[in-house]
């Protein structure tokens, strides 16, 4: 199962794709791992999707990754005495603590620390961003607010607040309960939704304890404030542009995507762009040309991986909506422009020896125009490394752990191999120049590089590179 792609597919699995079959042919069909959203999987059919994709690993011999995306805090009014009202636009409205029904002038809002937060001048969204109303008045059991978008608000819609620091941790009741499923059915990463702040992602990180990774979904204007600590603290990211595009003008959108994108880049982290890439395929055999092109410049700006959502999970041809993903980014990564794109987004390497290595190994791969870089690695570091280089020929990540292998299914241009570690430098070329062989990345008598650490199975230790032959060694 070969990829002929660098960028990966991230595909969410749902009703549409709960049949095994119809998972396994999501796989052939170009996705690389897949997410479980917890805000409708149950903890019961999150593990038999785990052991669906594990089997079907085992089957292809491939790792793939599994992640469960963690739903957050859900913020939203109280019901209304009818069910409903419409909100005039310049007419004045009250949110408070009371547990009475609503009406045309007032409604619950049952999040007392959200009460407490609010300043006059906020912004309120409700129901995505449909209506939108500013606080005149704030006190700590009660909010007027003018409406400035009018529109029809019913029972239990939701809320954004996008000026507003709320005082309130990512992980609900809910969340550590589909934490703590998560991690013992054996998921990859867990993405964390909500992320105000880099303690957030500590505390979750904390929770797991290193039996998966954790991916912060930036999808809040306080996160953006706070990117660079939120970067630093997380082993991925996720452009979450649809609740991005809710809480920030949606013009901001495209530069937000780049920034993140690059940020991440810079620190060796991965980036995911996701939401709305396929949206029309929901209902369509076909994608809208626009967003063909979204897709398409996602990959040229070097993300990791492009995700579906709704697409493969509810639509009603994921199959298609996958093929067509796949099709995409292989085109856009044979464009000549391509690579010009991506070398011009290079940054300069960190003043450490693995990275520098990781960084000559790409210099030295691409001016003998070698197939392959070999990385022995242990937990992924010195893979990351590598890859944050964007380098022309093929990563294979060789790892004696099958953890880091399925992790590293998110991680661009990263073809993941299990195997023991070596024993010596000479065993360490060998065998990397026959899997390179076995895996049709090179034909025997080519060279390829080859980097890894000593003394073998220490993390971050990278300090060897050595160029060696597929065939016998010379």
């Amino acid at each position: 199962m070969r990829r002929h792609r660098r960028v990966k597919i991230l595909a969410t699995l749902g009703p549409s794709s709960q049949d095994p079959k119809i998972l396994e042919k999501l796989f052939e069909a170009g996705a690389d791992l897949f997410r479980i959203n917890m805000s409708h999987a149950s903890h019961a059919g999150m593990a038999e999707r785990v052991r669906t994709i594990r089997a079907l690993e085992k089957k292809y011999n491939r790792p793939i990754g599994i992640l469960a995306d963690l739903q957050g805090p859900k913020l939203r009014v109280g019901e209304f005495a009818n069910g409903e009202v419409e909100l005039e636009a310049g007419a004045q409205f009250q949110f408070d603590s009371a547990r009475a029904k609503g009406d045309e002038t007032r409604v619950q809002l049952p999040h007392p620390e959200i009460l407490r937060a609010l300043e006059p001048g906020h912004t309120v969204l409700v129901d995505d961003g449909k209506m939108r109303l500013t606080v005149t008045e704030a006190h700590a059991r009660k909010a007027i607010v003018r409406v400035e978008i009018g529109g029809r608000i019913s029972n239990r819609k939701g809320v954004s607040l996008p000026d507003t620091d709320i005082p309130v941790s990512a992980m609900t009741e809910k969340d550590l309960s589909d934490l703590d499923a998560a991690l013992n059915a054996g998921v990859d990463w867990i993405a964390v939704s909500f992320v105000q702040r880099a303690d957030d992602i500590a505390a979750v990180k904390k929770i797991a304890a290193g039996r998966a990774l954790v991916l912060a979904k930036i999808e809040k204007p306080q996160a953006i404030q706070r990117l660079t600590e939120i970067v630093e603290i997380s082993d991925a990211l996720m452009v979450a542009r649809g609740d991005l595009g809710v809480e920030m003008p949606v013009e901001k959108v495209p530069s937000l995507q780049k920034r993140i994108s690059r940020l991440a880049r810079r620190m060796g982290k991965p980036v995911v762009i996701a939401t709305q890439m396929l949206e029309s395929m929901i209902v369509s055999p076909v994608p809208t040309r626009a967003e063909v092109s979204d897709v398409a410049t996602a990959v040229y700006d070097g993300a990791d991986a492009v995700m579906l959502s709704a697409e493969s999970a509810s639509g009603q041809y994921p199959l298609e909506a996958v093929a067509t993903m796949n099709r995409i980014a292989e085109e856009v990564e044979s464009d000549e422009l391509y690579r010009s794109i991506i070398n011009s987004q290079r940054g300069t390497p960190e003043a450490t020896g693995a990275d520098a290595i990781a960084s000559a190994a790409r210099e030295v791969a691409e001016t003998l125009s070698l197939n392959a870089i070999c990385a022995w690695t242990a937990r992924g570091s010195t893979v990351l490394r590598v890859a944050r280089e964007r380098p022309k020929p093929h990563i294979l990540a060789l790892t004696p752990d099958i953890g880091t292998a399925r992790r590293m299914t998110l991680v661009w241009g990263v073809h993941a191999i299990v195997t023991k570690d070596a024993d010596d430098i000479d065993d360490m070329a060998l065998r990397a120049a026959k899997f390179t062989n076995r895996e049709e990345f090179s034909k025997e008598g080519d060279r390829i590089i080859v980097i890894a650490g000593l003394p073998f199975g220490t993390p971050g230790a990278t300090n060897v590179m050595r160029i060696a032959f597929t065939g016998r060694e010379r």
